[in-house]
């Protein structure tokens, strides 16, 4: 009886990670079908060429988030990092191909420094991680409204390098989807394979722990946070090759559907796992029920009422819920009996 015990624990354990990031497959897969009934053209061509490109803008979006809920964080700063990157493709790149270059580092750059600038924040200081990142988030955003007047009003569009390469369709699809699938791939490669992903995801489950282990536990922190702000730049130089011009409202979609993303595939807000691959598919399926809903000629009040109840709907029967509630229904009711001394 006693060598059951172990096996119907990895059983629990098994099982509780298959519950966690199948879902969001399954409902994806369930609003295709609903799609081919109710909105058939939003499968068609034309709504791809949109769908892809706009989710996988939201999905590294996800990703940076994924980076900080699994250390059980939020980082609301995204809006205005994407804000000021795009402001900074626009403004440094002058609409010259020749300066690209200077632009996309720039806007890493800013990605990178608010990012760090959170983790510090957070993971040093033990400032609240709402409070902070929606702090530095709106100290950005004003700080590019402030550039985009000063030198963006002239030149609102994207060097032509940048656009024309987000409009090219390597194999017939968006060059941007590629880029993102290639990213969230390595990502999740990373993460699961090699040593140092496995020591973040470690910390990010039980910091106490970790910190037992000998794992820097704040400097992981920190390491979370400042990724995430690159991986909101790299979402912000996607984003302005899509949309090629800047405006004022550039960047602000993307303060909660991250997290909505992140959620939906799985991960908890408590902290611990997540995928990467399941961030994407929620991030996807995001956005195609946003054009189902546009192609089905719905008022823009419905089509807001729709994508909240969806969400609502995804956070019932989010992975993680369903992960928790198999894990104690496959936990043994009685603790093992003890070995013999």
């Amino acid at each position: 009886m006693a060598a059951a015990t172990p096996s119907r624990a990895g059983l629990a354990a098994s099982a509780a990670v298959a519950a966690r990031f199948l879902p969001v497959w399954l409902a994806t897969a369930a609003l295709a079908v609903v799609a081919s009934i109710a909105a058939p053209d939003a499968l068609g061509n034309t709504s791809w060429s949109f769908v892809l490109p706009s989710a996988t803008v939201l999905a590294v979006a996800a990703l940076g988030q994924m980076l900080v809920i699994m250390h059980a964080g939020i980082d609301l700063s995204t809006p205005g990092v994407i804000s000021l990157g795009g402001n900074l493709i626009a403004g440094v790149g002058a609409g010259s191909d020749h300066r690209l270059a200077p632009a996309i580092l720039a806007c890493l750059g800013v990605g990178v420094l608010v990012g760090f600038a959170n983790g510090v924040f957070v993971g040093l200081l033990r400032l609240n991680p709402l409070i902070v990142t929606l702090a530095v988030g709106q100290i950005v955003l004003a700080y590019s409204s402030k550039y985009s007047r000063e030198h963006v009003t002239n030149q609102p569009t994207v060097p032509h390098a940048l656009s024309s390469w987000a409009t090219g369709k390597p194999l017939g699809i968006s060059a941007v989807f590629w880029t993102g699938t290639a990213l969230t791939i390595v990502l999740a490669l990373a993460l699961r394979y090699t040593a140092a992903g496995r020591r973040f995801q470690a910390v990010g489950a039980n910091p106490r722990a970790a910190w037992i282990a000998g794992l820097r536990v704040r400097t992981h922190l920190v390491f979370a946070y400042t990724a995430a702000g690159m991986l909101y730049a790299v979402a912000a130089i996607l984003l302005a090759g899509v949309r090629i011009s800047i405006d004022p409202a550039f960047g602000s979609a993307y303060l909660l559907a991250p997290i909505a993303a992140v959620v939906i595939a799985g991960a908890s807000l408590a902290g611990g796992l997540a995928s990467a691959t399941s961030t994407w598919v929620a991030a996807l399926a995001l956005t195609f029920l946003t054009q189902m809903l546009v192609i089905m000629g719905l008022s823009s009040a419905m089509q807001y009422v729709v994508f909240g109840a969806a969400i609502l709907a995804g956070m019932l029967v989010s992975g993680d819920r369903l992960a928790l509630l198999l894990g104690r229904w496959l936990r043994p009711a009685t603790p093992p009996p003890q070995a013999a001394a």
